[in-house]
């Protein structure tokens, strides 16, 4: 009697061990952890930072158009040097250190869009297969990219515009920040155009749930 109790007691315990670890654990249900809920997450998080970003440089610009200089746009689109140096004496030394801040704050911005609108692609890419949509699906392959293709043509313009304003001339320089910015936002309209088609898809699925 004794043995066979010295048998049956480990069983005892590591079944009572077992229900101690599933009472004192918290398992994350397989739709937490699955890649569809770990963007999500993402979504949110870069779609807040970018919303924020977005506000404090509105505020900068209305700023630096109040010096009596044209705002953050006009110095991407000055496309020569004489401009540049136009847009630099309307602005004076104060409008010059806004719009440097600016294009250093710039650089958080362009990481929470890019990132943003590369989620927000690829969400619509597998959306668009799992409903069967074949040409929004093709078109996954690359739009998602575009994003972040978009946040490297605005750090180099970014990047053009702060040697500039250092005081280096250039015939070049100002040709090629107002290029980047051209391509930039023809990038991100496009990156944007997709997610808001994914948006779409969403919303019909979601009303036809309903």
């Amino acid at each position: 009697m004794y043995a066979v109790g010295a048998q049956e007691r480990p069983g005892r315990d590591r079944y009572r061990g077992a229900a101690v670890t599933t009472a004192g654990s918290t398992p994350l249900h397989s739709s937490e952890r699955s890649p569809g809920a770990r963007r999500k997450r993402l979504l949110i998080a870069f779609g807040i930072a970018t919303v924020v970003f977005d506000l404090v440089l509105v505020l900068l610009d209305r700023r630096l158009v109040a010096t009596g200089g044209p705002s953050i746009l006009g110095l991407e689109f000055a496309g020569s040097q004489h401009r540049l140096d136009q847009i630099v004496e309307e602005w004076g030394t104060h409008g010059v250190h806004l719009a440097r801040l600016s294009l250093w704050l710039d650089f958080g911005f362009m990481l929470s869009y890019g990132t943003f609108f590369t989620l927000a692609g690829l969400a619509t890419a597998a959306a668009a297969r799992e409903r069967g949509l074949r040409r929004l699906a093709a078109c996954g392959r690359v739009a998602p990219f575009l994003a972040a293709a978009a946040a490297l043509f605005d750090a180099a313009e970014n990047i053009t515009w702060l040697v500039l304003l250092d005081g280096h001339d250039s015939s070049f320089l100002p040709a090629l920040g107002t290029a980047c910015a051209a391509v930039k936002f023809f990038l991100i309209g496009v990156a944007m155009v997709y997610a808001a088609c994914g948006l779409i898809v969403w919303l019909r699925f979601r009303t036809s749930k309903a």
